[in-house]
């Protein structure tokens, strides 16, 4: 890679309900801006159903923290309108990146038809319509493949659009498995998509949780891994150290293959992420 092109290593937070989970996130958000992440996208409010704590969040995090802080927004539940008046809102705030996303369709509420803006492609649209360069656009990649795709080419085909909608960059969901990511993005370069493609690291902390996680979003836990934490049961330390090593030489992996940066999801914890970030010794942001 050359060597004017800088590494983006940036954090994921998602808003806080109860006052526990606010106390854990203020101190998340303390501790993880001093290693001076490009930026924290922040998610949406739990379970997708408003935007209250995802607005809040960000401006927490640019009026507190000092940082960029990049919402994510969604087609769903929504329409053009409300998404108009949320870019301007968020333009005011000073907001410059966006994390934009399609969103997991609610249980009960039907198809995707039935959204104004049906797709991330059609909301990366809306979003150059009415703002143009103002906004750098992320998008979701899926290494692995969407768990909704109808096949690998049905997917590429998918991120591809989003691109020449106007998408920035893209950041992946999560995934073990280097190769799924470096065939990924072989398979991007031959369909001409060149946009920067920033892996999705997560922590590996607690086991029950990220099974579950990974089976609702696709992504696959290798079997060696499955099995060495099932091995574990409640032995939390052991799965923290476990987890430490298997997370920190998947990145040197990345990072040796000149992956343009990282993006960790830190489920609002700390100590997980800024272990590894001192590990790997990544240089924090500055903003020229």
């Amino acid at each position: 890679m050359p060597q004017d092109i800088i590494k983006i290593f940036s954090l994921e937070y998602f808003p806080a309900r109860t006052e526990k989970g606010k106390q854990s996130l203020a101190t998340t958000r303390k501790e993880l801006s001093k290693l001076k992440p490009a930026f924290a996208s922040v998610t949406f409010g739990a379970g997708g159903s408003t935007q209250d704590g995802t607005y809040q969040t960000v401006k927490t995090i640019i009026e507190e923290d000092g940082l960029e802080a990049a919402p994510h927004i969604s087609c769903i539940s929504t329409n053009r309108n409300t998404l108009a008046k949320m870019l301007a809102e968020y333009r005011k705030l000073g907001v410059k990146r966006l994390v934009t996303l399609r969103g997991d369709i609610p249980s009960g509420y039907g198809r995707a038809e039935h959204n104004e803006l049906r797709y991330a492609n059609e909301l990366v649209e809306f979003i150059r319509q009415q703002t143009g360069d103002h906004f750098t656009i992320e998008v979701a990649a899926y290494p692995e493949f969407h768990p909704q795709a109808t096949s690998p080419h049905a997917d590429l085909i998918n991120f591809k659009r989003k691109v020449d909608a106007g998408a920035d960059s893209a950041i992946t969901q999560y995934f073990f498995n280097p190769d799924a990511y470096f065939r990924f993005i072989d398979d991007c370069q031959k369909i001409g998509v060149g946009i920067p493609i920033v892996p999705g690291i997560m922590p590996i902390t607690n086991y029950k949780q990220l099974a579950h996680f990974s089976d609702a979003c696709g992504a696959e836990i290798p079997r060696w891994i499955r099995k060495r934490l099932e091995a574990y049961g409640n032995d939390l330390e052991s799965i923290r150290k476990f987890g430490l090593d298997v997370i920190i030489h998947l990145c040197e992996q990345l990072l040796e293959a000149d992956a343009p940066g990282l993006h960790f999801y830190s489920m609002n914890r700390h100590e997980p992420v800024r272990t590894i970030w001192n590990h790997l010794k990544l240089p924090g942001y500055i903003n020229k």
